[in-house]
């Protein structure tokens, strides 16, 4: 790992926030707030993408969300599935390979169908990785992870850190180099646990659709001025 402080980030993992507080904001309601937060997120993602960084994670949806209101989550699933079937076209363009991260528990069917549908069909996709965290939980990942190392017949005396790594969601998605976070708050809220062990963390007043390509170039340059050591 490089602690030189001029070189992009590998992995860039983002934490959506605000989009509900920016629909209370202009008196709107919340499925608004997704709907904004949703156009920002393609600008934002390909311009990642652009700027040359190859792995983006992003945070769209928690195991806790569920206990949001029943018509709001059911919104927000029609947007997952509206990226992955109807805007799918742009990540093939872009040679982006898409990967769900998360449980399937609870996924409508036509849901999971988009899932494996835009899985498959950017599985072959060398310009970059997007892992859509969706569903998901950092401490969930660890768990399941450990399910599958006993599951294989690994005893205790072969854990270690890299097996584990092996037996994560998506094990080819890279440890994160740093972790924005929109809306003010200041936490992770269970996001990438395992791989954000050494990342860089920025917290934005912004919230999440006030975000635009400005905000790419501001988070490069602020990682790229960071001195990563490493415990050196």
């Amino acid at each position: 790992m490089s602690d030189s402080g001029d070189q992009l980030p590998n992995h860039i993992g983002i934490i959506v926030d605000g989009n509900r507080r920016w629909a209370r904001k202009h008196g709107l309601p919340a499925y608004e707030g997704h709907l904004a937060g949703y156009n920002a997120l393609k600008d934002v993602l390909l311009d990642f993408y652009d700027k040359g960084v190859k792995n983006v994670s992003i945070y769209v949806f928690s195991t806790e969300n569920w206990q949001r209101d029943r018509d709001e989550v059911n919104r927000l699933m029609a947007i997952f599935v509206r990226i992955l079937k109807t805007d799918l076209h742009i990540f093939i363009e872009k040679n982006v390979r898409l990967l769900v991260l998360g449980s399937r528990e609870g996924l409508s069917d036509k849901l999971i169908k988009a899932i494996d549908g835009a899985e498959a069909k950017t599985a072959h996709n060398t310009g970059g990785n997007l892992a859509v965290c969706l569903n998901y939980g950092g401490q969930l990942e660890i768990a399941d992870a450990v399910k599958r190392i006993i599951k294989d017949g690994y005893k205790a005396e072969d854990i270690t850190p890299e097996l584990i790594s092996q037996h994560l969601y998506a094990p080819e998605i890279p440890p994160v180099d740093i972790i924005v976070r929109t809306g003010a708050e200041k936490r992770i809220s269970n996001f990438m646990l395992w791989r954000a062990a050494y990342s860089e963390l920025l917290f934005l007043k912004k919230l999440w659709p006030e975000m635009t390509k400005a905000d790419v170039d501001a988070i490069l340059n602020e990682y790229m001025r960071r001195h990563r050591r490493f415990g050196k």
